[in-house]
């Protein structure tokens, strides 16, 4: 089998040939189904990128990780072996960039108006900034929206965590806030969870319901609870020397059709899972239970402890501005 290092020298010398050629080649590989926000996000920025660079720009897409699995895919920007990708926004804190886990405390977020002012302002530009030592150029923050539970045992109370093993990205905060509630993070790749739940080796796990559903993992849970606990986000990311190697007058194209793909995918992304919502319902076999407000809030005053121990990692300071951001009116 061809090493990794191997692919990515063939795949700059392909990508020299078809520059030469006055066509840049842009892979842009993602491990969700075409179908959800994020897969539709990335064909929208491919029909845009392609038009208005006249055909100067050509997008391969890679979805469903055709090519590499979310461990993987990084490792495979940085090398060059594809150019783009938009992996959850937890996948950055294993390159020591922690901070981004702020995304992944529970209940920050109290509306999506918060969420887009920390994305869109200087709290996400200098996010962002820390990715260009890793070899990374951010270029935009895509919605996935907030996460629900799903487990073969209901989850309802703070004592239904107890004991469950649940799967989790590769975040402490995330480890931190199941560990909060008795229950067992189990890490496992997003490629890998539908056989982890269907065989049993983890009870269940938080997720979009966009992503429960086009990854069948209804299928195999007899419960799911709306808590909107947690947010689920990506960042849209490029190979760095890559990227500045582009003609500056196509980077601003691209850039252009990267807003545009922007804005329809954070339109998109509460209609897939409102979308995604009612039709695990009308199949009728996961039983949906809606996290009452008075149940939320003890779920709230539970998580405490993870923002306490998750100063250490994201950082007090960061933590404070997104806080004071949530308080504005």
């Amino acid at each position: 089998m061809m090493s990794r290092v191997a692919v990515a020298i063939l795949t700059v010398c392909f990508l020299s040939f078809a520059q030469a050629a006055d066509v840049v080649i842009i892979k842009f590989s993602h491990v969700v189904t075409p179908d959800t926000p994020k897969g539709l996000a990335t064909l929208k920025f491919k029909e845009l990128a392609e038009k208005q660079t006249n055909g100067r720009v050509k997008i391969e897409i890679y979805p469903n990780s055709q090519l590499y699995k979310d461990k993987e895919e990084i490792e495979a920007l940085q090398l060059g072996a594809v150019q783009m990708l938009a992996p959850s926004l937890s996948k950055f804190g294993p390159l020591g960039t922690r901070e981004f886990e702020v995304f992944d405390l529970p209940y920050i977020f109290p509306n999506k108006t918060v969420l887009y002012r920390v994305m869109d302002g200087e709290i996400g530009k200098k996010l962002f900034t820390k990715l260009e030592s890793k070899g990374l150029h951010g270029l935009a923050y895509w919605d996935n929206g907030y996460k629900q539970m799903h487990s073969n045992k209901p989850i309802r109370t703070l004592a239904d965590f107890k004991g469950q093993k649940l799967r989790v990205q590769s975040s402490k905060v995330v480890e931190a806030q199941m560990r909060a509630l008795g229950a067992s993070p189990q890490v496992l790749a997003f490629g890998e969870a539908y056989i982890a739940l269907q065989t049993g080796t983890v009870d269940g796990g938080e997720n979009t319901l966009s992503n429960i559903y086009t990854q069948k993992m209804h299928e195999v849970q007899k419960h799911i609870t709306i808590s909107d606990h947690g947010y689920l986000g990506y960042g849209v990311v490029v190979n760095k020397k890559f990227w500045e190697a582009l003609p500056a007058e196509l980077r601003t194209t691209l850039e252009q059709a990267m807003k545009d793909a922007t804005v329809y995918e954070r339109q998109l992304a509460q209609q897939e899972n409102d979308r995604a919502l009612a039709a695990i319902r009308a199949l009728n076999k996961t039983e949906i239970y809606v996290l009452p407000e008075a149940q939320r809030k003890e779920w709230q005053n539970a998580f405490a402890s993870v923002y306490q121990k998750s100063e250490d990692v994201v950082g007090r300071e960061l933590i404070q501005s997104v806080k004071t951001i949530a308080a504005e009116k």
